[in-house]
């Protein structure tokens, strides 16, 4: 084919074949976080978890905008997002690899260390083993590598025929932006790399599974799908007809750039909306694939509500070595006009080369806690990035201010760590025309806390206006380096008479998650649930084990506590099947693990 080659991957072999083995392999996943828009990225190509993938999550979202509303624009627990690339092979066979879960997890990385999810930052420079000088263009950057030969997982007997490798690698980057108003998209792009053979009539398709809607009760039922000829972007929106679900501010669009380098003439675009994609065979697949029928937005349910899409491009012709390169980009806005809007401005900033003035890093945030207080430092260290030296090359007024760093603005929240924010302090450069000329810090304790309960700080950074052009100064995500803080004092030393259960009694009709800050802490934009209760025992040692019990003798539960930094552990008042325990009157013990002391006492729950 006539590919230009527009960038050098170092090739590293991912081994033999081991397509029907247990292949190790190390599997990473990542949160774009530092805009309005979740995002979960795994280095399986699959933007989801799923419990074959063993990835320590329990949100209910894999997709989230704005971050902290609980409204979700994936799946529960899945989000069917993924590439599928058909080819026939020199024997005949028409095959298909795909990046997710229509009959089998295909694409996995190895078991190198170094082959996770890199983390790279605006202008950053890395040395990835297999990118050299890899520098990054967004604000936080994702960059991993996978291949369709290191099969792992066959979810469904009779499929392992489906699990043909066509010997491909994929290098897949994702981006991310904090500032306004690319902070409502993300830019995936994939550069697909044939191995061993060469590739005929190869198809690309990128299909979307999906629902829109508020958090568990997100059904996707009454969502539908639109498409526009002109962006080349499909999109699903929430009609609002289920009223549970309700509530989300806006569509979310996918929206497929044509691939670098080959001739647009030399392929053809469809857009389809009737294919049942998910556990089908190879044959099938490349049929859906190759097909030359386009067909028209709509909200026909197919085969089981959620909305199933795809945009493929094709046939094209792949030798060994060539690099396929193409982009999408997940775009989200207020309204459609909102959604449309982000569109037009990621198509100027790819064409812009990604350049666009932005923010200083993050300051590295450590912190500690004391009786009643919650102590924040970010003095720069040997070895942490330094926002007060970063350069900005997009910036208009860049030799007359090469150092743009203006100061650190510090923030709590008593709701979650992703807000809502009160700005507690704001420190910046003395003797300049900018901002309170306040001086630099970098520390902050905030007293009068309560003990026991979470609180959440954040610390960003923040520039100096641009002077030449006139832009408005910039600030760091706050979510990037939020933490939670649980103020309090350090385990005792022994069991004492001090050890006591609050609140006791513990009463079902007062609304703790009210209390400011929330005694029961309730995730922002969802709802409480019962396991979001809480009582909590203090004065405990460590370790010890806490055991409940009934006033028959049951036990209910047992807690194990170590963690000498905090005197104190929690409890969801389920017992240790699950099940929501009743009213009544409840004894616990708490035993000194170093020297089996016991402290006896006894709570109420009136529910």
């Amino acid at each position: 084919m006539n590919q230009r080659l527009f960038i050098s991957f170092v090739l590293i072999p991912f081994g033999q074949n081991l397509l029907f083995g247990q292949a190790e392999t190390n599997i990473d996943y990542k949160w774009h976080n530092v805009g309005k828009v979740k995002q979960l990225i795994t280095n399986v190509g699959y933007p989801a978890n799923s419990a074959n993938l063993m990835l320590p999550i329990g949100l209910i979202t894999y997709c989230e905008y704005p971050v902290g509303s609980g409204c979700s624009y994936s799946r529960i627990n899945e989000n069917g997002t993924e590439n599928l690339i058909g080819s026939i092979l020199e024997d005949g066979k028409k095959t298909v690899s795909t990046t997710g879960h229509d009959a089998a997890f295909e694409f996995f990385p190895t078991d190198e260390s170094w082959d996770s999810i890199w983390v790279v930052q605006r202008d950053e420079e890395v040395d990835i083993p297999y990118w050299p000088d890899y520098k990054g263009i967004s604000d936080q950057d994702f960059v991993c590598r996978y291949s369709d030969y290191l099969g792992k997982f066959i979810f469904y007997s009779g499929y392992e025929g489906n699990l043909y490798p066509q010997y491909l690698d994929i290098i897949q980057t994702s981006h991310a932006w904090s500032i306004p108003p690319y902070d409502e998209c993300i830019l995936y792009q994939f550069y697909i790399i044939p191995t061993r053979m060469d590739l005929k009539d190869v198809y690309i398709g990128f299909w979307w599974h999906t629902s829109v809607g508020k958090g568990f009760s997100a059904t996707g039922n009454d969502d539908c799908n639109k498409y526009y000829d002109d962006l080349n972007m499909m999109s699903i929106y929430d009609t609002g007809q289920i009223k549970d679900d309700d509530g989300c501010i806006g569509p979310i669009g996918m929206m497929v750039f044509p691939p670098e380098g080959i001739d647009p003439q030399s392929y053809t675009w469809v857009y389809s909306n009737v294919y049942d994609m998910t556990d089908k065979v190879d044959d099938y697949l490349y049929q859906c694939l190759s097909s030359e029928q386009n067909y028209e937005s709509s909200c026909d349910k197919i085969w089981r509500g959620w909305q199933a899409i795809m945009i493929r491009f094709g046939p094209l012709d792949l030798s060994v070595g060539d690099t396929l390169h193409y982009m999408v980009g997940q775009v989200l806005g207020v309204g459609e006009e909102g959604m449309l809007s982000n569109a037009d401005r990621l198509k100027k900033l790819i064409e812009n080369d990604f350049k666009t003035p932005g923010p200083p890093p993050n300051p590295l945030l450590r912190v500690s806690i004391a009786n009643h207080q919650a102590i924040l430092n970010w003095d720069i260290q040997p070895g942490d990035v330094n926002p007060e030296t970063w350069t900005d090359s997009a910036r208009i007024d860049v030799m007359v201010e090469p150092q743009p760093f203006e100061g650190y603005r510090v923030y709590k929240s008593t709701a979650s760590i992703y807000g809502p924010w009160t700005l507690l302090a704001e420190f910046d450069i003395q003797d300049n025309a900018f901002f309170g000329n306040t001086g630099l810090a970098y520390e902050y304790v905030d007293v009068g806390l309560v003990n026991n309960l979470e609180y959440y700080y954040t610390v960003t950074s923040f520039t100096k206006p641009d002077i030449i052009s006139g832009q408005s100064s910039l600030e760091s995500n706050k979510n990037v380096n939020a933490r939670e803080i649980t103020p309090g004092t350090m385990a005792p030393l022994s069991v004492s008479d001090e050890i006591a259960v609050v609140p006791n009694p513990y009463r079902g009709d007062v609304r703790y998650q009210d209390y400011k800050p929330a005694w029961e802490v309730v995730k922002a934009g969802y709802e409480w649930y019962e396991t979001d209760r809480r009582i909590q025992f203090i004065n405990i040692p460590s370790p010890s084990e806490i055991k409940i019990y009934t006033l028959s003798g049951d036990l209910v539960q047992s807690i194990r506590h170590d963690d000498p930094a905090r005197g104190f552990a929690d409890w969801n008042l389920t017992s240790m099947v699950g099940q929501a325990v009743a009213s009544g009157i409840y004894l616990y013990t708490v035993e000194d693990k170093k020297n089996s002391d016991v402290f006896v006492g006894k709570f109420v729950i009136i529910k």
